[in-house]
């Protein structure tokens, strides 16, 4: 049975081209024939082309969502896609995936380069997530080494160029592919693609030019953020590489179960039980909401299972918060399976008023009787 194309290059079905386009140079370099030999690299190397040229075509990707593999039957019988002369960049991208790139003759460059994000996830309680706030959390990132400024070199001297690659970071090597005979760039093994290398090392940081570093970060929680909700802290990732900006922190929200209140949307739900004296006569009674007790009024006849609202006692809306939801209240009422001698004379007297007969189920028929039952 054939694999899901998601599957084999360890995607969501929500992976934008990016996403694709990462997984499957990832795969490739580790199954790739000439660089895997082991039984079955091949196979899986194919297996992995297919699942990419399917999912990187629009169209294709389309009817494939819509139909399965049934749908793209057609597309790169030769387990390679076609190219036009308007899709030479693709073409390049494959080879540049599987060889490191086409020998051009250029320098190769060396800016820049930002630093990667980080992921934290955050707990709140149910409260802190209703009303927001601040929450002080502590990193590990990477960060500039103060002693070199990032060069990696120590204070006084610089890094040289690369004599293996002339400070091009990549150095030449022929490779045959099944399109015939390349000359492809693969990374130097001296700088490891820097183009430069550092002959006296910063002691701070050993050469790397930037260190780990443990760090406290108080984030601001706005008010009714939910589970997953993502917020951003701009510069607080690791620190990039030769003078680039450092990347961002990514906070993700969890929010721990409430024993006494449920979220759905920006409304809080609750329950409260009453006594069946207090659903026939009506009532005025305290309950618990998040911003504390409030008053709740039992209108006469509440039967059980009936939703009571408090307007404006909900969650904020995020980026809003005067602007709240409200808070539902489910009321459960108590049938008491035991009354006392005097309580069950007085319920007996009720039902004659009213013109109940007490026959089998006797008093609790009786009360049933008041409440649909």
């Amino acid at each position: 049975m054939a694999r899901d194309f998601y599957e084999i290059l360890g995607v969501s079905r929500s992976a934008d081209a990016e996403e694709l386009k990462r997984a499957y140079r990832r795969l490739a370099r580790k199954y790739h024939p000439d660089v895997n030999k082991e039984p079955g690299a091949e196979e899986k190397f194919k297996e992995i082309n297919r699942a990419y040229e399917v999912l990187s075509d629009p169209e294709a990707r389309a009817n494939y969502d819509r139909f399965g593999e049934a749908g793209v039957s057609g597309v790169g019988a030769t387990g390679f896609s076609d190219f036009g002369v308007g899709d030479m960049g693709g073409f390049a991208d494959i080879f540049e995936t599987f060889f490191g790139g086409f020998a051009t003759g250029s320098r190769r460059q060396q800016g820049p380069t930002r630093g990667d994000d980080l992921r934290y996830e955050l707990k709140l309680e149910f409260r802190e997530a209703v009303f927001g706030g601040e929450k002080e959390i502590r990193i590990n990132h990477l960060e500039t080494c103060k002693t070199c400024q990032g060069t990696g070199a120590k204070p006084g001297t610089r890094p040289v160029t690369c004599s293996t690659c002339g400070g091009m970071g990549q150095v030449r090597r022929s490779a045959r592919t099944p399109f015939g005979s390349f000359t492809q760039l693969t990374t130097c093994p001296t700088c490891g693609g820097s183009g430069v290398v550092i002959e006296d090392r910063c002691e701070s940081c050993g050469g790397q030019g930037h260190m780990q570093v443990s760090k406290k970060l108080k984030i601001t929680i706005p008010a009714g953020v939910d589970n997953g909700t993502r917020l951003r802290v701009s510069g607080e990732g690791d620190a990039g590489l030769r003078g680039g900006p450092p990347g961002d922190l990514y906070v993700y929200l969890f929010v721990e179960p409430d024993p006494e209140f449920q979220r759905e949307g920006n409304n809080i739900l609750s329950r409260i039980k009453i006594s069946y004296l207090q659903a026939i006569l009506g009532c005025r009674i305290p309950v618990s909401t998040v911003d504390g007790e409030a008053e709740l009024k039992i209108p006469a006849g509440t039967q059980p299972g009936t939703v009571l609202v408090l307007e404006g006692r909900g969650v904020p809306r995020v980026g809003n918060p005067v602007a709240r939801g409200d808070h539902l209240i489910t009321v459960d009422v108590e049938i008491p399976t035991h009354v006392t001698h005097e309580e069950r004379e007085l319920l007996e007297k009720l039902a004659k008023i009213r013109g109940e007969r007490m026959g089998k189920g006797g008093l609790e028929g009786f009360l049933g009787s008041l409440f649909g039952g």
